[in-house]
């Protein structure tokens, strides 16, 4: 009896200790202490999972160091094979572009024969100027045959064979081109030189000759046909004691840039030198 009435008794209190705190708690007792708690708990929750979110890191970071560096690496060669396609294509268009203009030139020029020719080599002589074009006499090119651009003017085939041609440019010292100014309406004689630079000599001193006066050849002497387009006068140097004017002249084709050409393969070349008579001794 007295153990049941002691468990009785015990059971009582714990109902009694339960419904009090129960109705402390709905009275809003506990209110302040819970916040306090529960705070606490927060804040220690948060501890944690900054040290855990650090931990983590540390240990993932060099698998992500790995992985970036090879996330890179597919980036940039990504970028160099775009970058190679960009060229590839700028090429190709300024190609398109070249060629569209010489087919312009040879149908505003119908009177002549053209072979395109692509350069494929350039003189590493800073005593000679010169090209090397892939058409040769395979493909009928033959020795003094000019060569030109829609500017105007590059050369004449120098040597052939095969599959290959040098073009001998005007700007070469051994080059000598018959021209003509055409507003002054005079004849003259245009010469390269080791720098690459050209100029005339042999104007009349009678001549009105101007900057920016334009330069065509003149066909005479057999090397070039007449009327292609040479340049244009820079300035002019007159002396009166001299027996002839000379001139700067700045050439219509630029030969740092020259990719594409064209030979004129229905002019033949005529070495007139036998026929020019020689004074007596």
């Amino acid at each position: 009896m007295k153990d049941l009435f002691s468990r009785s008794l015990q059971t009582t209190i714990i109902f009694l200790i339960v419904g009090g705190i129960l109705a402390l708690a709905f009275g809003g007792f506990f209110s302040s202490a819970s916040n306090r708690f529960t705070g606490g708990l927060v804040s220690a929750q948060y501890w944690f999972a900054i040290r855990y979110q650090a931990i983590q890191q540390f240990l993932s970071a060099p698998r992500d160091i790995v992985s970036l560096r090879a996330s890179n690496a597919e980036l940039e060669t990504e970028i160099s094979q775009l970058q190679t396609q960009v060229i590839d294509l700028q090429q190709r268009v300024s190609q398109t572009e070249i060629l569209a203009a010489l087919v312009d030139f040879s149908r505003a020029n119908p009177e002549s024969s053209y072979k395109a020719a692509s350069v494929i080599g350039r003189d590493p002589s800073p005593f000679l100027h010169y090209i090397i074009i892939n058409r040769g006499s395979n493909d009928g090119i033959l020795r003094g045959m000019p060569v030109v651009t829609n500017q105007g003017l590059v050369g004449r085939i120098d040597a052939v064979i095969a599959d290959a041609a040098r073009v001998q440019l005007i700007t070469d010292p051994a080059a000598t081109v018959n021209v003509h100014l055409k507003n002054a309406n005079t004849d003259a004689v245009l010469l390269g030189s080791v720098t690459g630079d050209i100029s005339l000599d042999m104007i009349s001193q009678d001549a009105a000759v101007q900057s920016g006066d334009l330069i065509l050849t003149s066909g005479l002497g057999g090397g070039y046909p007449p009327d292609l387009i040479v340049g244009q006068v820079i300035n002019v140097r007159k002396l009166d004691y001299e027996l002839f004017q000379q001139a700067t002249v700045q050439s219509a084709v630029d030969f740092t840039r020259l990719d594409i050409v064209l030979v004129i393969t229905n002019f033949r070349a005529v070495d007139i030198t036998p026929l020019i008579p020689t004074p007596a001794p």
